[in-house]
């Protein structure tokens, strides 16, 4: 069985986290590794319909997500989460979550500039919120605390989607768990 381990892409809307986490799992699992992506949009339609935007919701979304990342990886599976956690006490929270069961953690912050992520715009999210449609977006118009000492990280602005996954890999790779 391979060890498990959580990889927590943190970074603000249309940054890359979820292409960067994608490109990375299909490596992993061409390598015979348990993958799994807890892409955010999916798990909060799924888990946490029940949550605003608020930051108290916000921080239950992380955490909940943060229990099932490292349920996942207790039992051997690479937990690929592209979630933008924009406060660094959630990501403390699923960090230290991971820390008292001896699970690997590791914080990527994918830190690429709002101003590309709003080109990129995959969402629409940046376009709605210029038009008055959409208020409370991470990096905008709600806060987002980067993190100060990620595990690795990654300008997707500077490179490739295959380069970033590689850098991660990489990361994986240092620390014994690929």
């Amino acid at each position: 069985m391979t060890s498990g381990a959580t990889v927590w892409l943190t970074g603000l809307p249309s940054s890359g986290k979820t292409t960067i986490a994608h490109e990375l799992a299909g490596r992993l699992r061409r390598e015979g590794h348990r993958v799994e992506v807890l892409d955010g949009d999916e798990i909060r339609e799924a888990v946490s319909r029940d949550l605003g935007f608020s930051r108290e919701d916000r921080h239950t979304n992380v955490v909940r997500i943060g229990f099932l990342a490292e349920l996942l990886a207790r039992n051997g599976v690479k937990a690929l989460v592209p979630v933008i956690a924009p406060y660094t006490d959630s990501r403390d929270a699923v960090r230290l979550r991971h820390e008292e069961s001896g699970t690997p953690y590791l914080e990527v912050h994918v830190a690429t500039p709002v101003e590309v992520c709003s080109v990129r715009d995959v969402k629409g999210l940046y376009a709605r919120q210029a038009a008055g449609e959409l208020t409370g977006l991470t990096g905008v118009d709600d806060p987002y605390e980067a993190s100060e000492r990620p595990d690795l990280r990654i300008e997707s602005q500077r490179q490739s989607v295959g380069e970033s996954a590689a850098w991660v890999y990489a990361l994986l790779m240092e620390r014994g768990l690929v």
